[in-house]
């Protein structure tokens, strides 16, 4: 008996971790709206989330409401609008959003008015070149953040809001591709960027330092963003990256040897989707720890992608750490308008207060929020 009592400890120890709860979701339509671009924040400061996109933003929590923005330019099937990141870019208070597009090349910013029914503003950044879409990260680390675009064809380079309307542009490299990401690589606590052929390590100082190009990988028509996050928990960075006008989601394994050389093997995650363009490290689950959220967007090239034809799907990965995968978990799946595609930028946040994160998608099907239930087995209502 002593024996058993004795080995009982070492029995526990070994017990497998908990699996991840398993969340569930209201699929909530706003609009039929085609615009590729969402953010969620609070528009008129009345502490209540807001949706934005394209010439709209949506009255939080229901979502009903909506007010005119502006007239986004229109090219084809496309609305000029790849992307919609919150800044305060006039420091007055209200939250001002950054977008602009691939046909005028022109980044910009849309100034939120004092009143709420009134037409917002653009105004010109600067002209950066074909905008496949926009991130925002502190590359200097100074508590602001930086507008990075993504310009295939066009120099690399980052936007630093300087004043009230004013931005100072730094040039990191003289080319990009399609696919940009942001994250420390090398471990020497700087965010490096990271491009299609390779990552540019930051020098200390960002604004007037070289960038040195490492050539260590080939990632050919990579997601925005390309992921930054240590994915098997080595205390090494990876990549995780979606082909945005192709098949695959892949992350990379980032190795050292003794001397201290850098490789990167390559691990499959998802073979089954193309159009993997957008994606977000985030808690979807409640456990505390982020997962994998993506999908396949709908249209991205007007049917001139391989897999164009495919059912759409919006998804969310878990980490098994025991089987060293990832596992894939579906949140809607089928023709538009039965599953969803994810555009070209899609927003997380807790809509409603209720401690679970919801997700937005717009994209050419639609613009549409899934609710997560609050408790397992209870439906979500609006006003809760």
């Amino acid at each position: 008996m002593r024996r058993l009592l004795l080995a009982l400890p070492l029995l526990l120890s070994a017990a497998p971790l908990p699996a991840p709860p398993t969340p569930t979701f209201d699929r909530y339509f706003v609009a039929a709206e085609s615009y590729e671009s969402v953010a969620v924040f609070d528009v008129d400061n009345n502490d209540t989330l807001d949706i934005v996109s394209g010439d709209f933003w949506y009255e939080g929590p229901r979502f009903r409401r909506r007010h005119l923005i502006d007239n986004q330019p229109r090219k084809e099937q496309y609305y000029d609008d790849f992307s919609t990141i919150p800044l305060d870019v006039n420091r007055d208070g209200r939250m001002d959003f950054v977008t602009g597009g691939w046909f005028n090349q022109t980044l910009r910013w849309l100034e939120n008015p004092a009143k709420k029914d009134s037409r917002w503003t653009s105004h010109d950044i600067a002209n950066v070149g074909n905008i496949e879409t926009t991130r925002a990260w502190d590359v200097d680390v100074d508590g602001t953040l930086d507008i990075v675009p993504n310009n295939p064809g066009h120099p690399l380079k980052y936007l630093k809001l300087t004043g009230p309307g004013q931005f100072n542009t730094v040039t990191v490299a003289p080319k990009q591709d399609h696919g940009l990401g942001f994250g420390d690589l090398n471990g020497d606590g700087r965010g490096d960027l990271i491009v299609s052929d390779g990552w540019l390590e930051a020098p200390a100082d960002r604004s007037a330092g070289n960038w040195a190009m490492h050539k260590e990988f080939a990632l050919g028509t990579a997601s925005v963003p390309i992921l930054v996050v240590d994915v098997n928990g080595d205390k090494k960075n990876d990549l995780i990256v979606g082909q945005g006008h192709g098949y695959g989601l892949h992350w990379y394994e980032q190795t050292t040897d003794a001397s201290g050389k850098r490789s990167w093997t390559k691990h499959l995650i998802d073979d089954k989707n193309s159009q993997y363009h957008t994606m977000e490290w985030v808690d979807v689950t409640g456990d505390g720890k982020p997962e994998l959220l993506t999908g396949k967007r709908y249209r991205a090239h007007n049917d001139n992608d391989p897999g164009s034809d495919d059912p759409v799907g919006l998804y969310y990965f878990t980490w098994d750490a025991g089987q060293k995968a990832f596992a894939k978990h579906t949140i809607a799946y089928g023709p538009a308008g039965v599953g969803k595609g994810t555009g070209i930028y899609l927003a997380v946040a807790d809509l409603r207060k209720t401690g679970h994160n919801d997700i937005v998608v717009a994209g050419k099907d639609g613009l549409v929020v899934f609710f997560q239930r609050a408790k397992p087995g209870r439906r979500s209502g609006m006003n809760e």
